[in-house]
């Protein structure tokens, strides 16, 4: 069979309608940020009127498929992305018709990016997992209330298709440990604890110290992981994060529903022989990163990134930083990657304490940008309401690197780092005009140096040089080249 529906204990169908050839696919709904609005942690969470709906349908196929859309509404519009896959869509009496050629996550936007509907074509997958074993924690189809599941050595957590599991994956000190399946992992169930009261709100004087949060999944000094196939949908904090690890394998994970402050993609802290494929983010907060903290390994090495699409709402979509406290940052490699919505930087490093960060490969990115991007604001008050401008000038960035003191990210330590050796090679971006580039090191012994550019376009038209590019070289940053 070319494809395969999953059934769901949750379906609705009051926004679209959608058809693998003449299936109706199941739709699901996803809470996800209306606009670019954020502030400093004000001791209560952000309100649900910042937010919006989307939807997202999942199913899997192996070989072409029809898809047929019925939008609940009119529309003038259509625009499926990743651009680069080239799907240009028949419309015909408000009906929208096109075919996917291969599997990948997919959005469909309808005059713009509100309520847009996610498509998630799973590769066909039959996984090796014995379901009755003793180290297997099970969830078959149904809604299932599993608050936090911690698991040890040698366990398989196994989220079967038809599954919404309302959970939190811990795990800490262990190893082979699976993640695995078609399901849903809703953290929306996962709320924060506030410790105490605060009296100021909005005035960047505190962060999160006042409330207990807690990422969906989440390994300390783990090895051997894998996470496979599953959905997560509305964290609370950051999506999957490791702290410590080594050997990590995250594969055609679907992350959506994040509008929540912090609500990170995937961050890899002091963790090495990481890799990331085939994976769908849309997140509030940075989306891909690969950070350093006090107190685990000293090194973050042989990382790789690949086949990626990320969404952006707020912060940075493939980044190294800010927080680089590990001496040794190196062998990372973003590959064939679509940024399809961007906030502040599509590829970017932010070196803001002591860490060396250097053999850094973005290869084949491509970037998507439109012609109006709403600049990011902060609420400076629960009275402050986000102001859109229909002819905003804002630019998000393209590429950046900096070293920097942060008050508050660089935790007060004194030593810098150093940034070199980072090439950017086949870099497209989808835009009416360019966007730009920076690069600023800290001081004559903390220094940016070797960025190689090999290879900028803009829609089809290779980019010449650096002026063209709109390449900023600020202070303490050498040998910037552009091939």
């Amino acid at each position: 069979m070319p494809y395969k529906i999953y059934s769901t204990p949750e379906s609705i169908h009051n926004y679209y309608s959608v058809y693998v050839k003449d299936t109706l696919v199941p739709l699901h709904e996803a809470r996800v940020s209306a606009y670019p609005f954020n502030r400093r942690w004000p001791g209560h969470q952000r309100p649900v009127e910042q937010s919006e709906l989307a939807y997202f349908v999942s199913f899997e196929m192996d070989e072409p498929v029809q898809i047929k859309i019925c939008p609940q509404k009119s529309f003038k519009e259509v625009i499926i992305r990743p651009m680069s896959k080239g799907i240009c869509p028949e419309v015909v009496n408000g009906t929208i018709y096109f075919t996917l050629s291969k599997s990948g996550g997919y959005t469909v936007e309808l005059d713009g990016y509100h309520h847009a509907l996610h498509i998630f074509a799973d590769p066909v997958k039959k996984y090796a997992v014995d379901i009755k074993s003793e180290n297997t924690i099970y969830f078959g189809a149904g809604i299932h209330d599993a608050g936090i599941i911690n698991v040890k050595s040698n366990q398989t957590v196994f989220i079967d298709e038809g599954s919404v599991v309302y959970a939190c994956i811990h795990g800490e000190n262990s190893e082979n440990i699976r993640i695995l399946g078609r399901g849903i992992l809703d953290n929306s169930k996962n709320m924060e604890e506030i410790l105490f009261e605060v009296d100021k709100f909005g005035d960047g004087s505190f962060d999160v110290g006042n409330a207990k949060r807690l990422n969906t999944i989440q390994f300390k000094n783990c090895n051997h992981i894998e996470i496979d196939g599953i959905t997560i949908r509305d964290s609370l904090l950051y999506n999957i994060t490791t702290w410590g690890c080594e050997d990590l394998l995250v594969d055609n994970v679907k992350i959506i529903g994040c509008w929540r402050y912090n609500s990170d993609g995937i961050d890899m802290h002091n963790s090495s022989k990481c890799t990331v494929r085939n994976c769908f983010l849309r997140t509030y907060d940075d989306s891909i990163c690969v950070k350093g903290h006090d107190g685990y390994s000293q090194l973050c090495e042989d990382i790789l990134i690949e086949n990626c699409v990320v969404w952006n709402d707020w912060g940075q979509s493939l980044h190294i930083g800010a927080e680089t406290r590990a001496e040794k940052m190196c062998n990372i490699t973003f590959r064939n990657c679509d940024v399809i919505r961007n906030t502040y930087a599509a590829m970017s490093i932010a070196n803001v304490d002591y860490g060396e960060v250097y053999n850094v490969l973005y290869e084949d990115i491509r970037v998507e940008c439109d012609h109006v991007c709403q600049k990011p604001q902060f609420q400076i008050n629960d009275e402050t309401n986000f102001i859109v401008d229909y002819k905003c000038d804002f630019l998000p960035k393209l590429m950046s690197a900096c070293i920097l003191k942060h008050h508050e990210y660089s935790e007060g330590k004194s030593r810098r780092g150093k940034i070199h050796d980072i090439t950017f090679q086949n870099i497209k971006l989808f835009s009416n005009r360019m966007l730009p580039s920076f690069f600023e090191g800290f001081d004559s012994e903390h220094k940016i140096n070797n960025i190689y550019i090999n290879g900028l376009y803009l829609n089809k038209r290779q980019i010449a040089d650096l002026n063209e590019a709109k390449v900023t070289i600020s202070s303490f940053a050498d040998n910037i080249l552009l091939k």
